[in-house]
């Protein structure tokens, strides 16, 4: 049984169940080192299924593919891809749909994704031939019913708090949306897996209002409610805010107590969730009760939450377990695999020794270990737990690139996260640069809560310096979208720059990542960083968006000297520090914890944010129709700026970095 609806109805009567999301990894180590970590939650959770992300237009295509298929085929995992339909071309979605089938996936989560753009809007030169035909969900299930019949299981999008597609949350309301949610499921879809929440009570209210629809119309179909396990105070802010989700104010004045402190967030994230899913537990339904996670690609917490609430399905003996895995298989895998297992050859093993390396620890002849064993080190428990739970600070934009939780945390891709209308009506129809500066000025003036590369407002930290980001602005025409005060032995218990356990310290590097012009930068900013007098006191690194992508590195402060110059898939770059090299730019120093560095910069992030951030240009550019001048403006800026990232070192001098920026 590889169709999710058919492996719920197959459950025991009173059995409930659980799936998990993942995303792929921004970079190619983090996305090996994924694959420990997925072997591990595989062995010691057994979901019913996974899902796999897909990016907006198919930005991870090849990632995204690649990972479903790890999941499918080496862990034997039930595998859901998830597939948006909009702003792709028909091909794609064909290579998408038929890769899924040769690999033997069986499972499509069909979803709109971004808004549809009108075909004027669209980038010159790109093929939008059949685009036209996917501008909801809905087309999508009705092409691949038509297209393959019932082979595919699929499941659709549900939004328990309504769907705001303006980015307007007052519009929000779950009654508006059931005739789309009717037609989707009328269309063929199977399941509904639905939008993240908090509030449990606005999630029971919508359970029963799909069921009742019209007569009950929906009332036997399957709705499993999604959660995400709280990692730390501010994604919970962004994905709260990305979503539209609500957050109980009697949560979030609890998490609002602790929020510097990731442990005692996730702690209270943990019981929020357990409540939570008791709660629909004890809800009565027609169906099984089943939960869909977002761990974010991190193993800790969902640990805890599914040992508390009683989630994980029994052990099953070794000659049960092949069984359920030869389930999911074809006769010829089936024949492939024990004949393997027979031959000794059923598990990979380490070139030369019978321990576990560090790049594969999974690659053992030793017998794998025991579920409490696994599940200890899942918790981070031991030596073995806190090598599997390394990255469990927050990652994203400003983590390890190594991390397996490195990239969007959404696993979305480059998005504005907006309508093009919203975007014209945000950013307004900008013809020169000056009015560029106007909406970065007003971003930083608190009177625009949004750019195309910052999803919110400035945070308290980042006020702090608002006069130098300010006069970067009006006295040299450079537009922060990334920076951070410095700070020197700060209490950790400090409702600016505090964050970690009570009596803790900690530490900031200033640095800021803005847009330049390439003239200013090669003439100007450049030559004063690599001086003599400058060379040492600073990191930076710079990206531009050539056709001819390559990565250019040089080893000391000048980069004048032998570069070394590699193929890479993102923007070329260069850099005053070698490739294997980070800087820590936040760190802090607690009672009784190593040092803990959860804030670093360094070539194979920085590349790969590098991507993103000319992507955004891209997106923001496709807003206008085909010979605007605002379209006009915007490709001119993304072909002629670079992106810089300056880090001064002197941490205790908290004017050294704008000194620097404003005496080029």
């Amino acid at each position: 049984m590889t169709k999710i609806i058919d492996k719920i109805k197959a459950l025991p009567r009173d059995a409930n169940y659980f799936s998990l999301e993942f995303f792929p990894p921004k970079t190619d180590v983090g996305f090996s080192n994924l694959q420990a970590r997925l072997a591990r939650m595989a062995s010691a959770f057994r979901p019913l299924f996974v899902t796999v992300t897909w990016g907006a237009g198919g930005s991870t295509a090849g990632r995204s593919l690649e990972l479903a298929e790890l999941c499918q085929r080496q862990l034997g995992l039930t595998t859901c891809l998830h597939l948006t339909c909009t702003n792709m071309s028909k091909k794609l979605v064909d290579e998408a749909l038929e890769t899924a089938y040769e690999i033997g996936i069986r499972n499509i989560l069909a979803l709109r994704g971004d808004p549809p753009r009108d075909h004027e809007y669209e980038l010159d030169g790109v093929e939008s031939e059949g685009s036209e035909q996917f501008v909801w969900a809905v087309d999508l299930i009705k092409y691949i019913r038509k297209q393959y019949g019932d082979y595919f299981c699929i499941g659709v999008a549900g939004y328990p708090e309504g769907h705001s597609d303006e980015s307007v949350p007052a519009s929000q309301d779950p009654k508006h949306d059931m005739p789309y949610l009717l037609e989707k499921i009328q269309a063929g879809a199977d399941f509904i897996l639905t939008q993240l929440f908090f509030d449990v009570d606005a999630y029971i209210a919508y359970e029963r209002l799909v069921r009742e629809y019209q007569n009950g119309v929906m009332k036997d179909v399957t709705i499993i409610p999604a959660l995400m396990p709280i990692q730390s105070f501010s994604i919970l802010k962004r994905t709260t805010y990305l979503s539209h989700s609500r957050v109980p104010q009697d949560i979030m004045d609890e998490l609002e107590r602790m929020r510097g402190d990731d442990e005692e967030v996730k702690k209270i994230g943990v019981k929020v969730l357990s409540s939570i899913i008791e709660k629909i537990k004890s809800t009565p339904s027609p169906q099984h009760r089943g939960f869909h996670f977002f761990p974010l690609n991190l193993e800790k917490v969902i640990s805890l939450i599914l040992q508390n609430t009683h989630l994980l399905p029994p052990i099953v003996s070794e000659a049960e377990s092949s069984a359920v895995i030869e389930a999911d298989l074809t006769p010829e895998e089936i024949k492939i695999r024990r004949i393997r297992r027979s031959s000794g050859r059923g598990r990979r093993t380490s070139s030369a020794h019978n321990h576990v390396t560090s790049d594969d620890r999974t690659s053992s002849t030793l017998e794998p270990p025991s579920r409490a064993t696994t599940l200890a080190i899942t918790n981070g428990i031991g030596t073995l737990g806190r090598e599997a739970t390394w990255d469990d600070y927050p990652n994203g934009r400003f983590g390890d690139a190594r991390s397996p939780a490195f990239g969007e945390i959404d696993g979305y891709g480059p998005s504005l996260h907006l309508s093009p209308a919203a975007a014209r009506q945000k950013w307004g129809a900008p013809t020169v640069a000056s009015d560029i500066s106007a909406l970065f000025h007003n971003h930083i003036d608190g009177k625009l809560d949004q750019l195309p590369w910052s999803e919110g407002p400035l945070s308290p930290e980042t006020c702090v310096i608002r006069t130098q980001l300010q006069n970067m602005i009006e006295k040299r025409g450079w537009w922060s979208i990334a920076s951070q005060p410095a700070a020197n032995g700060v209490c950790s218990s400090d409702p600016v720059f505090g964050w970690g356990p009570k009596s803790g310290f900690v530490f900031q590097k200033a640095f800021v990542e803005f847009w330049i012009p390439a003239k200013d930068w090669q003439q100007v900013l450049k030559p004063y960083l690599i001086s003599s007098e400058i060379a040492s006191t600073v990191s930076w690194y710079a990206a531009s968006n050539p056709h001819n992508v390559s990565l250019s590195l040089s080893n000391g402060t000048t980069t004048n000297g032998t570069n070394v110059h590699q193929q890479c898939s993102g923007a070329k770059s260069e850099s005053s520090t070698p490739a294997s090299s980070a800087d820590s730019v936040t760190w802090g120093v607690f009672p009784g914890k190593e040092i803990v560095t959860p804030t670093i910069i360094e070539q194979l992030s920085f590349r790969a944010w590098a991507d993103e951030a000319y992507n955004i240009w891209k997106e923001w550019e496709r807003c206008y129709p085909l010979g605007n001048q605002s379209r006009n403006l915007i490709r001119s800026c993304s072909e002629e700026y670079w992106l810089v990232n300056v880090i001064a070192h002197d941490y205790q001098d908290k004017e050294a970095l704008w000194r620097i920026l404003m005496a080029a």
